[in-house]
């Protein structure tokens, strides 16, 4: 049973990073209202760079093509149908709250908790391959969790309550954590199932929600900075994928 312990600790520092988000709180009000859509570019390109680069590329090693291009497809359904629940939901309760944020939310809860069963997996197999895996997870979700908290707010969420939901969000990696070390037997297999599932989800937040605001900025230099920012959170993901394989 002691095998748990590392699992809880280092899923629960992961879920601390989502606080990162106060650095945002720090920024002026008005210069916060001009960095929000920086903020949603490079999420939008990170999460493009985490499902091409990190999770479609890691589900290829463990099955077919078939079954990959299927759970892509059935994650980006997944996320349309409910992003249209909750479309529906809160028009009638609040009018004025996106649904981008709440959307990104359960898209990054899923990613949060397939963290946890990868880092669960991990320590199971070894010690040290647990905290190189851990570190892994960490460098990748720190730019990530900036971008997700700058999307929370872009989407007329209170900086209080998308500060608590983005940490609600990142405890799931603790759910997935204990998930893996009860189950770990089965965990490869459903980590299997759920990579190209996450990925699905991850690119229809970034391709019809967050890329669609973007391109509303028209003028030309804003625009341009806007497509570097996005390719930037890319540029993220590939180099994390290149140090830390």
């Amino acid at each position: 049973m002691m095998e748990i312990l590392p699992i809880i600790i280092s899923t629960f520092i992961i879920s601390l990073i989502s606080f990162i988000g106060i650095i945002v709180l720090l920024v002026r009000e008005k210069l916060l209202s001009k960095i929000l859509l920086f903020l949603v570019a490079f999420s939008a390109g990170s999460l493009i760079g985490a499902s091409f680069l990190h999770l479609l590329p890691e589900a290829v090693e463990k099955t077919s093509s078939i079954e990959i291009f299927t759970s892509v497809l059935i994650g980006y359904i997944f996320l349309y149908f409910l992003e249209k629940f909750l479309l529906w939901h809160h028009c009638h309760k609040v009018e004025h709250v996106h649904t981008l944020g709440y959307a990104n939310l359960i898209s990054d809860s899923i990613h949060n908790f397939l963290d946890g069963l990868i880092i669960a997996a991990s320590f199971l197999t070894s010690f040290n391959l647990g905290i190189i895996s851990s570190f892994a997870v960490v460098f990748h979700e720190i730019p990530q969790e900036i971008g997700d908290f700058g999307v929370l707010l872009y989407s007329k969420i209170k900086k209080k309550k998308a500060l608590l939901l983005n940490f609600l969000s990142a405890l799931t990696a603790i759910l997935g954590g204990l998930t893996g070390f009860l189950i770990y037997s089965h965990v490869e297999k459903f980590i299997t199932l759920l990579l190209p599932f996450a990925a699905g989800n991850f690119i229809y937040i970034s391709s019809s929600d967050m890329i669609p605001e973007i391109k509303k900025i028209e003028n030309l230099k804003s625009s341009f900075i806007l497509f570097l920012i996005f390719v930037f959170g890319i540029f993220v993901m590939a180099v994390s994928k290149f140090i830390l394989g």
